[in-house]
């Protein structure tokens, strides 16, 4: 949503593509431990998307490697704001998304479709304001028919729930 994130352009985004192409290169050229792929101390990086992370000291256009301190929140392609952007809903995080997507993506296990007859959680502004999106998401989680799969996903996608829809590093 542009009125949400007008810092997302095409230009922001194509930096973080790039981010997650060079890491992934990287891994695999320099024959990296797997792990790596959760928790690595360095990324890629240009003035953009340094700036995005609130990271300083990179200049230019031209994607160079960096460092990421211990105390960084980054490391890893789950704190890639390609990662954390795709497992987004256009005006908000989505817990949902982001376990799901680790689930298939990481850890090999799809959760099952979710039944034909359960509605989506509501999104409009009565039903936002009303309970925050953790409470509403506990009050999805109380059908026991949503909660087999939920008790897995949830907690997973609400471990990045700091980064914003855009991948940004927001305190809660």
């Amino acid at each position: 949503d542009p009125d949400l994130f007008p810092e997302f352009d095409e230009e922001l985004k194509a930096a973080m593509r790039k981010e997650t192409e060079l890491f992934f290169e990287a891994v695999m050229k320099e024959d990296r431990s797997v792990l790596e792929f959760l928790d690595a101390d360095f990324t890629f990086l240009n003035e953009r998307l340094a700036k995005h992370y609130g990271i300083s000291g990179v200049q230019g256009e031209r994607f160079q490697r960096g460092s990421l301190d211990k105390e960084s929140q980054r490391g890893g392609i789950l704190t890639h704001a390609s990662i954390l952007t795709i497992t987004s809903n256009p005006t908000r995080t989505s817990p949902v998304s982001r376990g799901k997507w680790i689930m298939e993506q990481i850890l090999g296990t799809p959760p099952p479709p979710p039944p034909l007859d359960v509605p989506e959680l509501e999104e409009d502004s009565k039903a936002i304001e009303s309970a925050s999106l953790r409470q509403r998401m506990e009050q999805h989680r109380t059908k026991s028919e949503c909660a087999v799969c939920h008790n897995k996903m949830d907690p997973l996608g609400f471990a990045f729930e700091n980064f914003n829809a855009i991948g940004a590093w927001r305190t809660l």
